[in-house]
C-alpha cells in the first residue's frame, strides 16, 4: 500500500504532452460525463483506456470522433496509464486504485473511498491546488458533489472575513444517485401522469416523482445520513478547518441535473452583502446571479450543463452579528464530479 501514496507519478506528468488516459466506470453517469468534459476541455489525450466494472462485452464508447472497445477494469489494464479516473464508486476504488498506482499511474479518484485519508489530498483546484503540491502522491480525492459547490462559494468569503460557522440544507438532483436515480423519476412522473400508481424507487427510501426526500444514504446513530456526514467532514478538510461548527440537511429532489444549495454563514469579522458579492464576482468559478427585484437568481435550469458555481440571494441574517444568507447551485455531474476531476489533472499535467 505504501506505493497508494509514495510514487512520484505527478512529478512524472509534466512535460509529458499527450497522455494515455483511463477512466473506470464509463457505463455510468460520471463516467459518461468524464469522457464528455475530457473532449470538450481538449486534455491531451493520446490513447483513452475505457473501463466497466461489470462485464462489457463488446460494448463501445464513442469519443473523439472514433469508437472505443470498452474493457473489463482489471489490473492488468492500467499497465502504461499515465492518469487514471475513477468514478465507479467506492468498491471498485478500494479494489483497484492501489493497482493502477502500483502501475505508475496518478489516479483521480472521484469515489468516498479515499476523502479522508490524511495521506491522500482532496481537491478543488479553485480552492486548495497547493494540497496536491507539496509531495508527490499517486492519488488525488476529488469531492463529494454537495461539497464541491460549497467550498467554491464558501472559501473566498472566509478568506476575507474568517468562517466560524455554517449551515448547509442541499436540494440534490436525481442524477446525484447515477443514471438509476434519473431513471427513478422518469419512471415515477410518467406513472403519475397516467394515473398510476408509481414504480418502487431503486436510489430513495419514498417516491421521488412530485416529492422531497430529506434521506440520503444510511442514517448513523445521531441520526444523520452519509451524504450528510461526507459534506461535514470534507469541508472541513479542504478548507482546513478542523473545528468548523458545520450542520447540514441533505435533501433528493425532483430535478434531474444541479444540485442546490441554501447556506447560512457566521464570520469572524463583518462583511456586508454588497462585500460578498463583490468578492464572489471576482473569483474563479463563481458567477453572481443576484438581483430578486428582477427575478434573477440561480435555479438548477441555469446551472445545468455548466461548470460554474452559480450564487444568489445574498443577504445578511438577521439572528446573527456576522451573518450571510446565500443560494448557490451547480451541475453536481460537470463541477460535482467530471469537471473537478478534470481541473486537477490538468493542474497536475502542468506541474
Amino acid at each position: 500500500m505504501a506505493l497508494l501514496y509514495t510514487s512520484e507519478a505527478m512529478d512524472r506528468l509534466a512535460g509529458r504532452g499527450r497522455l494515455r488516459v483511463a477512466v473506470v466506470g464509463v457505463t455510468g453517469a460520471v463516467g459518461r460525463k468524464l469522457l464528455e468534459v475530457l473532449e470538450e476541455r481538449s486534455f491531451p489525450v493520446a490513447d483513452l483506456v475505457p473501463l466497466a466494472s461489470d462485464r462489457p462485452g463488446l460494448r463501445t464508447v464513442h469519443w473523439a470522433g472514433r469508437e472505443i472497445e470498452v474493457l473489463a477494469a482489471e489490473p492488468s489494464r492500467f499497465e502504461g496509464v499515465d492518469i487514471a479516473f475513477f468514478g465507479a464508486g467506492g468498491d471498485v476504488s478500494r479494489a483497484l486504485v492501489p493497482e493502477a498506482a502500483r502501475a505508475g499511474a496518478l489516479v483521480i479518484d472521484k469515489s468516498s473511498a479515499f476523502r479522508l485519508d490524511p495521506r491522500v489530498p482532496l481537491v478543488v483546484p479553485e480552492v486548495n491546488p497547493a494540497d496536491m503540491d507539496e509531495v508527490p502522491l499517486s492519488v488525488i480525492a476529488s469531492p463529494n458533489c454537495s461539497t464541491t459547490q460549497l467550498v467554491v462559494a464558501v472559501a473566498p468569503l472566509h478568506a476575507r472575513a474568517g468562517l466560524r460557522r455554517l449551515v448547509a440544507d442541499t436540494y440534490q438532483s436525481v442524477s446525484g444517485a447515477g443514471l438509476a436515480g434519473i431513471e427513478d423519476l422518469e419512471q415515477g412522473t410518467r406513472a403519475i401522469l397516467a394515473g398510476r400508481e408509481p414504480p418502487p424507487p431503486t436510489t430513495v427510501t419514498r417516491p421521488i416523482a412530485f416529492n422531497c426526500v430529506p434521506q440520503i444514504g444510511e442514517f448513523d446513530e445521531d441520526g444523520f445520513t452519509d451524504e450528510e456526514t461526507k459534506l461535514i467532514r470534507e469541508t472541513r478538510r479542504i478548507l482546513h478547518l478542523p473545528l468548523l461548527a458545520i450542520t447540514c440537511t441533505a435533501v433528493r429532489v425532483p430535478v434531474h441535473h444541479a444540485h442546490s444549495e441554501a447556506l447560512t454563514m457566521e464570520f469572524e469579522d463583518p462583511l456586508s452583502p454588497d462585500e460578498a458579492r463583490a468578492i464572489l464576482s471576482a473569483s474563479p468559478g463563481v458567477v453572481v446571479l443576484d438581483d430578486p427585484s428582477r427575478g434573477l437568481f440561480p435555479t438548477p435550469i441555469d446551472a445545468a450543463g455548466r461548470d460554474e458555481v452559480f450564487v444568489g440571494r445574498i443577504r445578511r441574517d438577521p439572528a446573527s452579528r456576522n451573518g450571510l444568507h446565500l443560494w448557490c447551485v451547480s451541475d453536481n455531474l460537470r463541477k460535482g464530479a467530471a469537471t473537478n476531476a478534470v481541473q486537477i489533472a490538468e493542474h497536475a499535467a502542468r506541474g
